[in-house]
């Protein structure tokens, strides 16, 4: 028997950092939940996705976890309550991302106010070469009210994004008062930004008090021109009242890299609303950002075991315990 201590994997990885991992630890892979659900009964580490889920029975299976790291900036899988009754440490991967998200989010802003995807549908159907009419117009950017909804790390780098465009932007967030490092920008209650903002962008934590943030009365409070763009989290939107405000011209349009649930079903008319883009979660989807986000989520599961602190914890108290 290994006197390392045993950490299960359950995402794959480069060779470097299993080897990184093997070189203090017992490793353990895993290609689905339930094996790991199988494996993590004697596991003092788990690294891991947003697909495992971990609630109090999970925490309850593993009496000798230590640390849960999930290679993901959201959390909402895991019962982080439960999690910290149980004195094991979750870590996610914040950060590492920011540009990835915001970079995403700006091109969502140019793919709706130049219209970029019914323009190329012209083309790829023949419609242009067969002199048949062309989509509607866009809008110039530069101007325009963008809203921020959440000025944590990546708000404030879309709001940087969206100021270098010549646009007026404005935040919200739970604080009032922002990050002595975020840029200058007009802060609103969610009201005003809702009532002024030719885009709503959300950059916020999906938890009880923000789930569904965004329904038929926001909606009924934006403009019927403004645009609604989502890389946050599905579960901050009313997805029904969504497609009526589409379906009905209440807001002009939206794009989104989230939904709830996901991934839709094939079938699903929401997605086909000839006014809303829809992306398979993208926002952290290049080589660079996800190699990134590996390397913190094994930074932080080996540093807790070795009784060092973690770059990214969830809860920092059980380590302060």
């Amino acid at each position: 028997m290994s006197d390392k201590p045993k950490v299960v994997v359950s995402i794959a990885i480069e060779d470097d950092l299993k080897e990184k991992i093997s070189a203090v630890c017992d490793m353990h892979t895993v290609s689905s939940h339930d094996e790991l659900l199988a494996t993590v009964g004697d596991a003092e580490g788990v690294l891991g996705s947003p697909r495992n889920r971990a609630d109090a029975a999970y925490f309850d299976s593993a009496p000798n976890l230590k640390v849960h790291s999930t290679c993901s900036v959201g959390f909402d899988a895991i019962d982080v309550s439960a999690a910290t009754e149980h004195g094991v440490v979750i870590c996610h991967t914040p950060g590492v991302l920011n540009n990835a998200v915001a970079n995403l989010t700006q091109g969502m802003v140019f793919a709706l106010a130049l219209r970029l995807f019914p323009n190329e549908a012209h083309v790829r159907s023949g419609k242009w070469g067969r002199r048949e009419q062309a989509p509607p117009l866009g809008n110039d950017i530069q101007g325009k009210t963008f809203g921020v909804v959440g000025f944590g790390r990546i708000g404030q780098e879309v709001t940087r994004r969206m100021q270098a465009l010549n646009m007026r932007t404005l935040w919200y967030d739970v604080y009032d008062t922002p990050h002595e490092s975020a840029p200058e920008s007009e802060y609103r209650s969610l009201n005003d930004l809702l009532a002024e903002s030719d885009y709503v962008s959300l950059h916020t934590n999906l938890d009880e008090n923000s789930r569904h943030l965004m329904n038929a009365d926001a909606f009924g409070r934006m403009k019927s021109t403004a645009f609604l763009i989502n890389t946050a989290r599905g579960g901050l939107v009313d997805q029904k009242a969504l497609q009526h405000a589409l379906e009905t011209g209440q807001i002009a349009g939206a794009a989104l890299d989230v939904v709830d649930p996901e991934p839709p079903a094939e079938n699903d008319p929401f997605v086909q609303l000839p006014n809303l883009i829809c992306f398979p979660h993208i926002g952290s989807a290049t080589e660079e950002t996800r190699r990134a986000m590996r390397e913190l989520a094994v930074e932080n599961t080996l540093n807790v075991l070795a009784g060092k602190r973690p770059p990214a914890p969830v809860n920092p108290e059980v380590l302060d315990s």
